[in-house]
């Protein structure tokens, strides 16, 4: 599953644990789906008719991508709310602004995506910011230098992995570009994140959880996550830069531990399960009028 589809599979958890019964609507072949079922969540293959159907007994309707923004603009028989997590700018045209008027509420997943849909005319108050977050993962591992870092493996060019590999040419370090990072970032010695076009970055969220030292662009909502040099380090999208971050990680062990403290009292602090659950109630409850 991809960062957005994780995030709803926690949010429904979360509304269990709570003692709400959600529902899901989404493709019967996609992963989020099987996992949803497997987890004991009511779930159905999505389509305008069944959004008409399964809406009428809802309090809330909550679409998490333009797809399911769409469906729910069209066929919704309740209040509707959009959780916006990408990075590029609302589209101008007729159709895309028509089904932005007709959501109540938006759920940003950054200050920077909050001032897009500011600036595509979505109404301040009709905006929430609410973080992604991640589960409880556990006390970090050791960290170990020898390590390998890790990368995403994605071949999204906006993802940066060409700057990564120049920088992992240049340093003479090992990267591991990884498509599960769950398992891999056990055993990494930095987390390298560069990115072109970022809403947020859960993938950081989830290597500082893990207890990994992470590098990222200072770009879009990554620069809300940490501290530069306290509980992260930001760099410029240029391999120079990120040669230099990964020394400096690897060849200071006191600067490196600092990164793992702070990296993970900065997730308790924001983007926990706790905060992820109560801030998407509270901008359920503002929709509904409670």
């Amino acid at each position: 599953m991809r960062g957005g589809q994780h995030q709803v599979s926690l949010l429904l958890r979360a509304l269990q644990e709570e003692g709400h019964e959600p529902s899901l609507l989404a493709r019967e072949d996609g992963a989020l789906f099987a996992v949803a079922r497997s987890a004991g969540i009511e779930t159905h293959a999505v389509d305008a008719r069944a959004v008409w159907k399964y809406s009428r007994k809802a309090d809330v309707v909550h679409a998490h991508d333009a797809r399911g923004h769409t469906i729910a603009a069209i066929a919704s028989r309740r209040k509707f709310v959009v959780s916006r997590r990408v990075a590029f700018p609302v589209k101008r045209s007729v159709g895309s602004l028509w089904k932005y008027q007709r959501a109540t509420r938006y759920l940003a997943v950054s200050r920077f995506v909050e001032n897009q849909l500011l600036t595509a005319g979505v109404r301040q108050e009709k905006i929430d910011v609410v973080y992604d977050a991640i589960d409880d993962v556990g006390p970090p591992q050791t960290w170990n230098p020898e390590n390998p870092a890790i990368a995403l493996a994605s071949r999204d060019p906006e993802k940066g992995r060409d700057l990564v590999e120049q920088a992992a040419r240049a340093s003479g370090v090992e990267v591991l570009f990884s498509d599960n990072l769950t398992h891999d970032l056990q055993r990494a010695s930095m987390f390298v994140y560069i990115s072109r076009s970022e809403g947020l970055g859960s993938a950081v969220l989830l290597a500082m959880g893990y207890g990994v030292p992470v590098i990222a662009s200072r770009i879009g909502g990554l620069a809300e996550i940490f501290e530069g040099d306290l509980s992260g380090v930001f760099v410029e999208n240029e391999a120079g830069d990120i040669v230099r971050a990964m020394r400096k990680v690897l060849g200071n062990r006191t600067f490196a531990q600092g990164l793992i403290a702070e990296g993970r009292n900065r997730i308790a602090q924001r983007f926990t399960k706790r905060h992820l659950v109560e801030a998407t109630l509270a901008s359920y409850r503002k929709a509904v009028g409670g």
